[in-house]
């Protein structure tokens, strides 16, 4: 190959470059726009919350004084901007790492997998260009992300110097990960587990900053945590102590530079170790035979999906033993809080209250996982691997299908295991497990028809559209969280417009009673979803096949 005749290793980046964004032009500037979407959602919700210093205050005690909730977020202060980072970076500092990682592997891991990297290897392509290319769109969608991320506070009324500091600690981490994909693209010969790697990564570094919060301490004001060491060996951790609006620690971005450089330099390394498609680390021999699944559509699919579903499930049976756990803090709310709460649950009554709104996230959360794994049959029909299935005896409905049947049985499984580890901390914290899992577990899979329409948005975009189907599933996904009564309540959106949420629709079970009008409710929601899904088969059924070019 050309690659190694020239003797610049970075020949050809420029057009490489322009090739990935070229085909980022959607998938990037709608993680982007979803982030600041999100992060708007996020102050409009804290500002509407907390009307008051006293309720700031109020909170920011809370969120300070419970080692178990320092696992979400870091207090610095009382201010509304610095609530709604203790709530919200966490959350989107690893959605930033996670556009960065994904992004890194499609345009360096998954290229050679493909072919692809060996064709533009024809031509006079350095070493280095691909890499290097994926690492430019990379880095400069992160600061992309800064002013968008800076001016979703500034229209909530947060001052501009911390506005901009939260959007710079939650793009560094974005980038350090962009680094961190560079380096598992090069260890492993395969796009899911050089995810799988990173991804791991990613959490060890949200629970090691977790874990340097929780065993901090309190300053004398109460409303500013001190971490313990632990949280300064996490980049996510470096993020929190940039603390946005108290003190603006802008030198913590000289460790997260030299982080990103050091990782550069072990990437470039790694590359020049290692055959073109494979990796450093050796592959691992399969079973000589194969699981008695395997050889059906079903079986093959959940084999595939198996790793992610498992990621999923333990993290939010974490989250689920964390939000069991603070249930007693939560009986003893009161003022803006509480009231935010019942609200959000439609009941008076704050434990129930609490344990809805708690369900009605995890449902939220389930279907990033729905989507997600969804959006992989418009990725393996665009970039040819159906091809391949579909020579077989396997049709077109039987393969969708059973995508469809491993996406809604996988979120049935995590919906449950959320509500018994919920169930478990609760019950371990109230003294009554078996009357809370008894109360959690039917009523977190009344999230399921909700659930179920997103599916089916996936599976008729992908039948009308495929190599539109992921932007706007994506985006409709987006739509549904934001406009739901927790966020749309906050963004002063007319009255009609939270109604195009499926989540809106659901039940407030267990702070009501199922009623027969309920049922009804759900019944017209799965209706719609079979519909829509009905739509997507017969659609793809008829239509040619959007192979690559």
């Amino acid at each position: 190959m050309n690659r190694n005749l020239t003797g610049n290793a970075f020949a050809g980046t420029g057009i490489l470059t322009r090739l990935a964004l070229r085909r980022d032009r959607i998938s990037l500037p709608a993680w982007i726009l979803t982030l600041a979407a999100l992060l708007a959602g996020f102050t409009a919700m804290a500002v509407s919350a907390l009307p008051t210093d006293q309720d700031v205050i109020q909170e920011t005690e809370l969120m300070a004084g419970n080692p178990a909730l320092r696992l979400l977020g870091l207090a610095s202060g009382a201010s509304v901007g610095g609530y709604t980072m203790i709530r919200s970076y966490l959350t989107l500092a690893v959605l930033a790492a996670l556009m960065s990682l994904l992004a890194v592997t499609r345009h360096t891991r998954q290229n050679e997998e493909s072919g692809r990297t060996e064709l533009v290897g024809a031509a006079v392509v350095g070493r280095y260009a691909d890499l290097t290319a994926a690492l430019l769109v990379t880095v400069g969608a992160n600061l992309a992300l800064v002013p968008l991320l800076a001016l979703a506070m500034m229209v909530n009324g947060q001052p501009v110097a911390g506005s901009v500091t939260a959007g710079v600690s939650i793009a560094a981490v974005g980038i350090v990960f962009a680094a961190v994909a560079a380096i598992t693209a090069q260890l492993s010969a395969s796009t899911r587990t050089a995810n799988a790697l990173a991804g791991s990564a990613l959490g060890c570094a949200g629970l090691i900053g977790g874990v340097g919060n929780m065993l901090g301490r309190v300053d004398g004001s109460r409303m500013r945590v001190l971490s313990a060491w632990p949280a300064w060996l996490s980049p996510i951790g470096w993020g929190q102590q940039l603390r946005a609006f108290d003190g603006d620690n802008w030198w913590l971005l000289v460790p997260f530079a030299t982080l990103f450089a050091i990782l550069l330099v072990i990437a470039g390394r790694l590359a020049t170790r290692r055959d073109l498609g494979r990796g450093v680390l050796p592959e691992h021999r399969g079973r000589a035979q194969a699981a008695p699944g395997l050889p059906s559509p079903f079986g093959l699919i959940w084999r595939l999906q198996r790793p992610t579903f498992l990621g999923w499930a333990v993290g939010l049976s974490a989250v689920g033993l964390l939000f069991g756990a603070i249930s007693q803090e939560m009986t003893h709310l009161d003022g803006a809080a509480a009231g935010w709460y019942t609200r959000m649950g439609g009941t008076d009554r704050i434990a129930d209250a609490y344990r809805t709104s708690i369900l009605e996230m995890a449902g939220m959360a389930t279907a990033v996982y729905v989507v997600q794994v969804l959006v992989r049959c418009a990725a393996q029909e665009t970039e040819g691997p159906l091809e391949s299935v579909l020579s077989t005896a396997v049709g077109r409905f039987a393969w969708m299908v059973a995508d469809l049947g491993n996406a809604l049985l996988g979120a049935a499984g995590l919906l449950l295991i959320f509500a018994v580890s919920m169930g478990l901390a609760a019950g371990a914290v109230l003294g009554d497990t078996t009357g809370q899992l008894r109360v959690l577990l039917p009523a977190s899979l009344v999230q399921g028809p909700g659930i179920l329409v997103l599916a089916g948005v996936v599976i008729a975009a992908t039948g009308l559209r495929p190599r539109w189907g992921a932007a706007l599933s994506w985006s409709a996904l987006t739509l549904s969280i934001l406009l739901d009564p927790l966020f749309a309540g906050a963004l002063d959106v007319p009255g009609w417009v939270p109604d195009l949420s499926p989540f809106t629709h659901l039940p407030k079970v267990p702070a009501v009673p199922v009623s027969s009008g309920v049922l009804v409710t759900l019944a017209a929601l799965v209706v719609l979803a079979v519909a829509l899904s009905t739509a997507g088969l017969y659609c793809f059924q008829r239509r040619n096949l959007a192979l690559p070019a």
